[in-house]
């Protein structure tokens, strides 16, 4: 991966305006396209297969204007007066007559109406009229919304002063979301961060052109992707939030990498291309883990929230493109400018370099001394209080978002408020029941009866609507709960309900269904509070795999992945704290306390999970990275911070910045995605990542590097942080020109851990060369490792200038394994050689551990192997000893043979490099 970054943006670089040109034309392109063909978005929540989805569907089609989308008009008469007064009565049965005539809507009630009558308060001092349409809630345009609001404020200018109007319901509970300059001021306290850590207002600029370009892009795209699919309106504003924040820091680790480069003296291009290369295979990892924790939202089965993920997840995946195309493009335009005048000027006159670029942060490195000074109570005192912020998490309840928690002067808002004073919480959270009567012969008899048993049952305050449809085919109830819509006592009755089924179909043969707004807002909040175990063991367990693939540790992973279930429990418990308990809810804009929204756990652990993977990787692979360049454990441990910790911190507090800000007039959906996300991030970042990880590695020592071999051969290898590519960079001079084949201080271990000692060997383009053992287990380890079939674990390998085992894929192109049946005599060896060479192999190794006549087989392959192919030559030591061998250079592999070669100087100029790795 990290090679082939490093090539492709060696070309992003030389076509820079070109790369920057086509990012702008397909984003004005695409924009221009969306627009033409998009549909909007819509605020439909449902989930296929509930009870409640089930039962609207079907009463679509043979009772249409019952589930058709509702608002609700609520006129209070002055304190004393009656709403039955004629002064109130006359405009209210004017505008009912208005309502009547706008589109789509087919039935309005009437405060005197024989067949839909309004619902009138005991006091008589409050009128509830309903307005049905004959449309879904999605499907409703509008135009039609506003003329409704128009009429509405029609009403309310024609009663008497005094007399209190609203319109809201169903139809106006869910506000389109927009942006505010508030969420300006995320991206603002981003940009004064970047300063700090990156030391120019130029280098602090270009993440946030990469993160704007990158939303911009992600936005229109969703617009246009709404012709052929549906797209909640939280989308939008979600993606924008992870996309503004993942773009920021993806850049922030490419630009600070090539800042430190530039420091360091590395030419500007080359340093482009390595910090691409090497933080650019970081941000790939980063980027999968979220995406691939968004895509594994579908685990819900829920679709409007797959939709969610994968708009969110393209999101991050355009933020990833554009941070490893578009921004090293404007890198390469803006040149050395990136650094400030004075660093420039001690580059020009070589006082800059590696000693004072690589002094440590004295803040970081007085932290990492203390969190590790006594560990043990580092990771007791930060558990305990970690856990106690998290413990409210227990207590956390979910429900879809109603009119309720509408901003307190939303006129949907105010009409939920006034229904709830004058007739009770219930009237907000009707339920709809529905039940086939085809076979009843006396339907609007049963369906009274049915009425009368349900008003009975307790949390049921009254059931004003039991009627069948006009061919009696379907039967309607609707049913007033005591409570709210959004309590656990209407959960209750709704599944109160359910089980009641049975006895009500044995009594009167009907199979009741209970749906409508409210109990569908039940099921989608059930339905995703039971996903949230499946989709935390797939997190887990993902989480575990991605981080032994990466840093080749058992207890990396744990530790990693216990951190994680931490910082989301915090996330919960502080979410709950304020959402439900209210606290510093005025600081926050938080009005109403309540149920947090049904789908704000099982998305904040997908998102959280791939950003606390960032933090992960980029603090404990440079504690790797020390620690397998020599150092002991604790030294690593505190190398390693110091060299990342800065970069982390700015990260996190960009990240927490950006959320922060969709906080206080954020819209009722994302505000406690964000807030949870901001208190995820704080305590994942500064409290595990930068105290407790460091913390418990200091425990374990060198334990914490451990693997069982059979599991780190089971696992593939990911060089997050290109390793691979700064190895092949500084191995680029070696060998010398014309060897095919070069290894230098090898050790093997082939699949029955036995382990070879050192061996160094170079063999000559076009060469045979004999090697042996005393075991032919270790002749074939040696010949398979060279062939890249097994992993080289220790030392330096060469095939045709390709470094093993990075490059193991293009050196299995390149070597032929051959058997001694294979090259029995002179014409089997010429016939397998040649065919080796015309498949484009460059060297064949040969296990001749069982040939049952050696001496005839090698001299078969040295006077058969073609031009431009090296053979190397396994067998036993005691066979060629007894074959007498002469001809053929012979190494033995049983004697250590520690490499001699002068070390490499790995100061080589970028233009040789550049070619070795592109040849």
């Amino acid at each position: 991966m990290s090679s082939l970054l490093f090539a492709l943006t060696r070309w992003v670089i030389h076509a820079r305006r070109l790369v920057i040109s086509l990012w702008l034309v397909a984003f004005v392109a695409i924009s221009g396209g969306a627009v033409a063909i998009n549909q909007g978005f819509d605020s439909a929540i449902s989930i296929p297969g509930t009870e409640s989805q089930d039962a609207l569907e079907s009463l679509s089609a043979v009772f249409p204007e019952i589930v058709g989308a509702s608002a609700q008009v609520i006129v209070v008469a002055p304190e004393g007066t009656s709403v039955l007064d004629p002064s109130i009565t006359e405009p209210v049965d004017q505008a009912v007559e208005d309502f009547q005539a706008v589109d789509h809507v087919v039935a309005v009630s009437e405060i005197d109406g024989d067949l839909l009558a309004a619902d009138i308060s005991d006091d008589e001092q409050a009128a509830l009229l309903t307005i049905q349409l004959d449309q879904g809630e999605p499907s409703v345009t509008d135009e039609t919304k506003d003329e409704l609001r128009d009429v509405a404020e029609d009403l309310a200018a024609a009663l008497p002063e005094g007399t209190q109007s609203e319109i809201g319901g169903s139809l106006f509970a869910v506000e389109i979301p927009g942006f505010t300059a508030t969420e300006a001021l995320g991206v603002i306290v981003a940009f004064f961060v970047l300063v700090l850590a990156l030391g120019t207002v130029v280098a602090a600029s270009l993440p946030l052109v990469n993160a704007i370009l990158g939303v911009a892009l992600t936005t229109v795209l969703m617009l246009g992707a709404t012709s052929v699919a549906s797209i909640n309106t939280t989308t939008p504003l979600l993606s924008v939030m992870l996309g503004l924040a993942v773009g920021i820091d993806y850049a922030l680790f490419i630009v600070s990498r090539h800042r430190d480069q530039l420091r360091e003296g590395i030419d500007v291009h080359e340093s482009i291309a390595r910090a691409v290369a090497t933080a650019g295979s970081a941000v790939i990892f980063a980027g999968l883990t979220v995406m691939i924790a968004l895509v594994g939202l579908s685990v819900a089965g829920i679709p409007f929230l797959t939709t969610m993920g994968i708009a969110a997840a393209a999101g991050v995946g355009v933020a990833v493109l554009v941070s490893l195309t578009f921004l090293p493009a404007l890198l390469a335009v803006v040149g050395p400018r990136l650094l400030s005048r004075r660093a420039r000027r001690s580059l020009n006159q070589g006082t800059a370099g590696g000693e004072q670029s690589r002094k440590p942060a004295g803040f970081f490195a007085g932290w990492v001394r203390v969190v590790t000074a006594k560990p043990v109570l580092t990771l007791v005192t930060l558990v305990v209080a970690v856990g106690a912020l998290a413990l409210p998490a227990q207590n956390l309840k979910l429900a879809l978002p109603g009119a309720g928690s509408l901003p307190q002067d939303n006129s949907a808002r105010i009409t939920y408020d006034l229904v709830s004073e004058h007739f009770g919480e219930g009237y907000n959270g009707m339920l709809l029941l529905t039940t086939p009567i085809v076979t009843s012969t006396d339907p609007v008899g049963l369906m009274e009866d049915l009425a009368e048993e349900i008003s009975a049952l307790p949390g049921v305050v009254d059931v004003p609507l039991a009627t069948p449809n006009q061919d009696a085919t379907v039967g309607v109830i609707t049913v007033i709960p005591q409570d709210g819509p959004t309590t656990q006592e209407t959960a209750d009755l709704v599944h109160q309900l359910r089980e009641d089924r049975e006895v009500l179909n044995e009594t009167y043969g009907v199979d009741l269904q209970v749906t409508g707004f409210t109990a569908a807002g039940i099921d989608v909040s059930e339905k995703l509070g039971a996903a949230l175990l499946p989709f935390g063991v797939v997190v887990v367990g993902l989480s575990l795999i991605l981080l032994a693939m990466v840093f080749r540790s058992v207890w990396v992973p744990i530790t990693a992945t216990l951190g994680y279930i931490l910082s989301v429990a915090a996330a919960f418990g502080a979410s709950t704290l304020v959402f439900e308990y209210g606290w510093f809810g005025g600081l926050l804009n938080v009005t109403d306390t309540g149920p947090i929204i049904s789908f704000m756990p099982i998305l904040l652990m997908g998102v959280l999970f791939g950003l606390a993977m960032d933090y992960e990787v980029f603090l404990v692979s440079r504690m790797r990275e020390e620690y397998v360049h020599g150092k002991d454990a604790r030294a690593a441990i505190h190398a390693g911070f110091r060299g990342s910790a800065s970069v982390v911190t700015a990260a996190a507090i960009i990240m927490i910045a950006v959320f922060v800000a969709f906080v206080p007039h954020g819209d009722q959906n994302i505000k406690p995605i964000a807030l949870g996300l901001a208190i995820g991030v704080a305590v994942d970042a500064f409290v595990v990542r930068m105290a407790l990880i460091p913390a418990i590695m200091t425990l374990l020592g060198d334990r914490a590097w451990w693997i069982p071999r059979w599991l780190d051969r089971l696992l593939p290898t990911f060089d997050v942080e290109g390793e691979g590519l700064v190895r092949e960079l500084d191995l680029a001079q070696w060998p010398d020109q014309g060897v095919v084949v070069a290894a230098r201080n090898l050790r093997v271990t082939d699949a029955h851990s036995e382990v070879l000692p050192a061996t160094s060997l170079e063999v000559p383009d076009g060469a045979a060369q004999v090697v042996t053992a005393t075991s032919p287990r270790q002749v074939q380890a040696f010949l398979l490792s060279v062939a890249g079939r097994l992993k080289v674990t220790e030392g330096d390998v060469k095939v045709d200038g390709f470094l093993l085992p990075d490059r193991g894929a293009r050196v299995r192109r390149l070597v032929a394994v051959l058997h001694a049946q294979d090259v029995a005599g002179p014409q089997a060896a010429a016939v397998a050689l040649n065919a080796a060479r015309r498949d484009g192999a460059r060297v064949a190794v040969v296990d001749l551990t069982a040939a049952a006549d050696l001496p005839r087989d090698l001299a078969a392959l040295a006077e058969a192997a073609p031009s431009g192919l090296a053979v190397i030559a396994g067998a036993l030591t005691s066979a060629v000893e007894h074959a007498g061998v002469r001809d053929l250079p012979v190494h033995d592999l049983d004697t250590p043979t520690p490499d001699t070669t002068p070390d490499i100087d790995t100061a080589h100029t970028a233009s040789h490099a550049t070619e070795e790795i592109h040849a």
